[in-house]
């Protein structure tokens, strides 16, 4: 019989178990079949072989502090930070090492590769923040004007606007690509450079909770974009700001939209509250696209039920302007019990009463589909350069004129508020340029 002659966790030499069986580990309080474990007969005690190595203080990304491993817990109700199910007192797991926090976590929740970088911290120094964490993003000039870093050639004078203004499709946030609906932002003294206020105020440095390494945020401007670089988190192509992981070899980016969610989140289509429970290589289904274009495994998910929302569909703006309109316009999440007809009014199709839509917030009755109110590719303004890896330039041109284009893929009427222009063919889809006659335009 084999023995572990010392063992961290115990102090009693461990025999490993010949037959497989359904034992509690001591450590992780999971009963596996399939993995080899000790035990110590005395004190039946029980540790998976692949548990025996766990690190005793790491840096989780959903906790601001260090965590460290525990053998068992205080008496009372402790709850997993990750996974949000309980935690069994008798068992191991980690506990937070910063006095009058009680943040805990399963051992096989802590150790996931997408919130745990594999480093053991036990004897290296503590530091509360990272380097770069607390640069402030702007330097203040005088009253309502700043110098931000990502515009240091210019001074940014702060808009206070209102909710009546007039609603102006070309202002732009450089920072998120999204309209200026409302609120105050900063504007150029000298050029057309915005940022919604909220987006000047994003740290230079974060730790987000889907990744394990520390984010840079990137000021991506200009009008030639990478059409490659695209967000981690969802599967829109990045244009403007995003933050970026500097560990070498790691090409993890969250477009700001993405990276300023975070749990729990509270959101108009369910009633109770989401979380990112998911595991490496876990994919469940999103309650509204079911899965459509979703290129990463994060999601939100609810712990009381089945349901699941992706960073996609979490990002779809509650809020928007409409040109033709005066309002501001909310984004509604249908009845299946509704019996009413919506038609949209720029498509004049109709509206499923199950989908997703908006709605005037005053007594319009204007209805429209998200697609067609802010595009099916969304973050993309008019005037970018898409680059292709092939070297084509893709140019992104706003829809607005007397007749609709025929798109080259579909060949249907573009219906949409931005075409897509590859060697003189338009198309209505990012989708449309790449699939089809793709090897016919270049």
């Amino acid at each position: 019989m084999s023995y572990l002659s010392s063992l961290k966790w115990h102090e009693h030499p461990l025999a490993l178990f010949p037959r497989q069986t359904f034992l509690p580990c001591n450590l992780c309080a999971l009963p596996h079949s399939n993995c080899p474990f000790y035990i110590c007969p005395p004190c039946q005690f029980v540790a998976h072989q692949k548990c025996i190595s766990l690190p005793r203080v790491i840096k989780i990304s959903r906790h601001l502090h260090r965590i460290s491993f525990t053998l068992s817990f205080d008496q009372g109700d402790w709850s997993c930070g990750v996974c949000r199910k309980k935690i069994h007192n008798d068992f191991g797991g980690y506990s937070c090492t910063h006095n009058n926090c009680s943040y805990a976590a399963h051992s096989v929740c802590a150790t996931q590769r997408n919130i745990w970088d594999g480093q053991e911290l036990e004897g290296t120094p503590d530091e509360d923040v990272d380097e770069g964490e607390g640069v402030e993003p702007f330097l203040r000039i005088g009253n309502g004007i700043i110098q931000h870093f990502s515009h240091q050639q210019h001074y940014l004078r702060l808009d206070d606007e209102n909710a009546d203004f007039d609603y102006d499709e070309n202002r732009i946030c450089e920072a998120c690509v999204t309209p200026i609906y409302f609120g105050n932002f900063y504007s150029c003294t000298q050029c057309d450079f915005i940022l919604h206020e909220e987006c000047s105020n994003l740290s230079r440095k974060i730790h987000h909770p889907i990744h394990p390494h520390l984010l840079t945020l990137v000021t991506q401007t200009g009008d030639r974009i990478n059409i490659e670089n695209t967000c981690s988190a969802c599967p829109w192509c990045i244009t403007g700001f995003f933050y970026e992981c500097g560990k070498e070899g790691c090409n993890f980016k969250l477009h700001i939209p993405c990276a300023t969610i975070s749990e729990p989140l509270i959101h108009g289509s369910h009633i109770h509250p989401l979380f990112l429970t998911s595991k490496p290589g876990e994919r469940r289904k999103c309650a509204f696209c079911e899965g459509y274009r979703n290129v990463c495994s994060e999601t939100f998910n609810c712990i009381e039920c089945d349901f699941s929302l992706c960073f996609m569909c979490v990002t779809t703006p509650q809020k928007v302007r409409y040109k033709h309109d005066k309002h501001m316009f909310t984004l509604s999440y249908g009845d299946e019990t509704s019996t009413m007809t919506n038609w949209c009014e720029v498509c004049e199709r109709k509206i499923t009463p199950k989908a997703r839509f908006y709605s005037c917030d005053e007594s319009c009755s204007v209805t429209l589909h998200i697609h067609c109110l802010a595009g099916i590719d969304e973050y993309m303004k008019p005037g970018l350069l898409l680059i292709h890896p092939t070297g084509v330039n893709i140019d992104v041109l706003r829809n607005n004129c007397m007749s609709r284009p025929i798109c080259k893929l579909c060949r249907k009427r573009c219906r949409y508020q931005i075409v897509f222009q590859c060697s003189g063919f338009i198309f209505c889809r990012i989708y449309c340029v790449l699939n089809g006659f793709w090897s016919e335009v270049i």
